[in-house]
């Protein structure tokens, strides 16, 4: 562990540190509408869904940014087409594609493909091994969020607390829905390699719901999860340097219990 007047200096710090605010800032944009228009388990089973790609993007010798948002977009349109046919429960489908990606995933790793990283790694991402190109990518896709938020916000608005007058109000409610799905499929590939392919709720997730409990609008909504999930990041990153474990864990187990104190003193 680096001592702490010199822990600031290191370069993969101050990478993680810069991650953590760009993260916090989607977190605040997409985070409050996953959480408004029941995404979350979605989201979740989006980033399970990249784990087979990732394992073979380190076969192939490709970004595995580009195989992870393959893999997304392809999960997200699927779900989709299910879920506008009603040919299956959206739920079940989502279920039944995450455990199948789960599995995929875990074959290809241990007796298809020597993957360029662990699977741990793949799975619980690693906030103090990112790379400046990990940053970049976390900096374009919260550029991407923001744009997408200031055009969009009124028809994901509209589309998600009055699906049958948004027609009238001229809201095109399935091109808004595709257009949010995608930018959830690019906020959870580049939340990746901070936190891995199971842990993309401990961002996108976790810090929304819990200031849901006690926001009284969209704005205060993504303001407060944006603090939250900056703070909660921060904290955890301290704690991992101390006690020499994963970061992304640590945030997890942090949120939970945040999420757990909030929630019992709104009840």
């Amino acid at each position: 562990m680096l001592a702490p007047a010199l822990i600031l200096d290191a370069p993969y710090v101050q990478r993680a540190l810069a991650e953590l605010a760009l993260l916090a800032v989607l977190a605040g944009v997409l985070g409050s509408w996953i959480v408004l228009r029941r995404l979350a388990f979605h989201t979740h089973a989006v980033g399970t869904a990249t784990f087979p790609a990732l394992v073979a993007a380190g076969a192939w010798g490709v970004a595995p940014q580009l195989t992870a948002l393959a893999a997304a977009l392809g999960f997200g349109a699927g779900i989709e087409r299910l879920s506008r046919r009603r040919r299956l429960d959206p739920g079940a489908a989502t279920g039944l594609l995450l455990v199948a990606a789960l599995a995929a995933g875990s074959v290809l790793a241990s007796d298809v493909y020597e993957s360029g990283a662990g699977v741990d790694r793949l799975l619980f991402g690693t906030l103090i091994g990112l790379t400046e190109r990990d940053v970049w990518l976390t900096g374009a896709a919260t550029v991407l969020a923001v744009a997408a938020h200031g055009a969009l916000h009124r028809s994901w608005l509209a589309a998600g607390f009055d699906p049958g007058g948004a027609g009238a109000l001229g809201v095109r409610a399935a091109r808004a829905d595709r257009l949010l799905l995608a930018a959830v499929a690019v906020a959870v590939v580049v939340s990746l390699d901070a936190v891995g392919a199971l842990l993309v709720a401990v961002i996108l997730v976790v810090p929304a719901a819990t200031v849901r409990l006690v926001a009284v609008g969209v704005p205060s909504l993504q303001l407060g999860t944006a603090a939250l999930a900056g703070a909660e990041g921060l904290t955890a990153l301290a704690v991992a340097d101390r006690l020499d474990v994963g970061p992304g864990p640590v945030m997890a187990i942090l949120g939970g219990a945040v999420f757990a104190i909030v929630a019992a003193v709104r009840r």
